[in-house]
């Protein structure tokens, strides 16, 4: 009994004893499975210099196996919190000027999806903590929300851009008309030609996000 103890806990399972008089009959143990591109779409988003955490209601063994086996700094990992320590944490990171993106699937994380600046949870979560969340993930990997973190990054890369062409122009453009260089007519087709370089600009993340498909 003793052993099978120690061995569930060390993979990083919860165990249970079944006694009867003080005597030990049977071990129970229990865990989450983990996704199976949970250590790649880590690994993804440590690259793009986004940090990762883990918040757990868990004992502190449980959660470090479960760090250790998809990537996550220990240092990042906060073990056997409760929903309001979660909270806690999540103002922390916010207090420091960080945009917080909180993922969860059980009913002690509701709070703490409704406290995150954002907040997915998948289609396979608790009523109450999807009813929290800003929006719901399909499926049982996490592609969706790794493509959906890209995509941000993206949008907000292409919107400056798009700011600066937009500047560009206006700062050679409105010079030329003032002073008299450009007709109304060349000055009409350039604004046309501006609008549609930013549009052909901010079309490129969906086309590459289509390719992608």
């Amino acid at each position: 009994i003793a052993k099978a103890i120690a061995d569930n806990e060390a993979a990083g399972l919860s165990v249970s004893v079944l006694a009867w008089e003080g005597v030990a009959l049977a071990v129970f143990a229990v865990g989450d499975s983990i996704k199976s591109d949970a250590q790649s779409a880590i690994s993804v988003l440590n690259s793009r210099g986004i940090n990762v955490w883990l918040l757990t209601g868990d004992h502190e063994d449980v959660a470090m196996n479960t760090a250790h086996a998809v990537g996550i700094h220990e240092n990042h990992v906060v073990s056997e919190a409760s929903p309001e320590a979660k909270i806690e944490h999540i103002k922390k990171l916010q207090s420091e000027g960080k945009q917080v993106l909180m993922i969860g699937d059980g009913v002690n994380d509701a709070p703490a999806l409704a406290a995150a600046t954002a907040s997915l949870s998948p289609a396979t979560g608790a009523d109450v903590t999807q009813a929290s969340a800003d929006a719901v993930f399909t499926g049982k990997s996490l592609a969706p929300v790794l493509d959906l973190l890209l995509l941000t990054q993206k949008g907000r890369r292409v919107m400056i851009e798009n700011f600066g062409l937009a500047l560009i122009y206006n700062l050679i453009a409105v010079p030329l008309a003032v002073l008299g260089f450009v007709t109304p007519l060349i000055a009409a087709a350039a604004m046309s030609g501006s609008s549609i370089i930013v549009a052909l600009n901010a079309l490129r993340a969906r086309s590459a996000e289509g390719a992608k498909s």
